[in-house]
């Protein structure tokens, strides 16, 4: 065999002088920015297996709030290099606190308890739906997380939100599943009237922002929301039950198929970017 033949040959197996097949592009981080690890009367997924779980799936980071706050104290006491993790107080016990707590004296004994651990940057998920949040007790709260520069992770609908506004009009609020089914062009009225506003997008993110549900084709009228308001958006997992842990790598790797669809920099910052920004996290 001749040189020029042999090169030829090396050439077409990428292995002639310098020639290298190009790299992998890197795996986009994650940030679950809605993680419960509630404990009832144990977690569904045993810690160790969690960690792994969160390093398979590329989830660098999470925003940990669980039911009680035992399962939120465990993740925060285990983070690491690998996983970033940023603790928000939840106002609940147990379940059936979800429908009360604003109702309950005793809620705000528990916030403050919890708070006096040190390290929570926020408080919620809690669920608060329209003149609920007229609740003294929920102006109590409010007040708390404003002296202390508190995130509010709010599972809300509007008239909830624009209260919740009301009573701190400077506030940082992570809106739990952006309204679930709530218009895209409603959406955009609230990210447009309140700039503290993020959305999360746990259970819109793998059907509402796709036609039909077909994660190989991000919506139009998605994609021009994320990319006039890149920096407002988060993704979530909700592992509320079972089900969604058992579902994790599923839920969350579903959000990298329409991830890819968008500029690089708008993904980077609905990925991982916009929780290192608001959360001061390493890069």
């Amino acid at each position: 065999m001749t040189r020029a033949l042999l090169f030829i040959l090396l050439s077409s197996l990428g292995l002639a002088g310098n020639t290298r097949a190009a790299p992998p592009e890197p795996r986009l981080p994650l940030f679950d920015a809605h993680l419960h690890y509630n404990w009832e009367p144990s977690p569904r997924v045993p810690l160790d297996q969690a960690l792994e779980l969160f390093k398979a799936t590329g989830v660098r980071g999470i925003l940990a709030n669980s039911r009680p706050n035992a399962g939120t104290h465990a993740l925060y006491a285990a983070r690491s290099e690998a996983l970033q993790v940023v603790p928000f107080l939840r106002p609940y016990r147990v379940r059936a606190d979800v429908t009360s707590w604003f109702n309950n004296p005793e809620t705000m004994t528990l916030i403050e308890e919890e708070f006096r651990s040190g390290y929570f940057v926020g408080i919620g998920e809690f669920h608060l739906h329209g003149e609920e949040a007229r609740r003294p007790l929920v102006a109590q709260m409010v007040r708390f997380a404003r002296k202390h520069g508190l995130i509010l992770h709010a599972h809300s609908d509007v008239p909830a939100l624009k209260i919740l506004f009301e009573l701190y009009p400077e506030a940082r609020i992570i809106w739990a599943h952006t309204g679930f089914s709530l218009p895209v062009d409603e959406v955009e009225h609230m990210l447009n009237t309140y700039p503290g506003l993020i959305a999360e997008l746990s259970y819109r993110g793998g059907i509402s922002v796709t036609p039909a549900g077909k994660l190989d084709k991000l919506s139009d009228e998605w994609l021009r929301l994320f990319e006039r308001f890149p920096d407002r958006f988060l993704l979530g997992s909700d592992t509320w039950n079972n089900e969604r842990w058992d579902q994790y790598q599923q839920i969350m790797g579903g959000y990298r198929a329409w991830l890819n669809q968008l500029p690089p920099l708008v993904a980077q910052k609905i990925a991982w970017g916009n929780a290192v920004r608001l959360f001061g996290l390493k890069p």
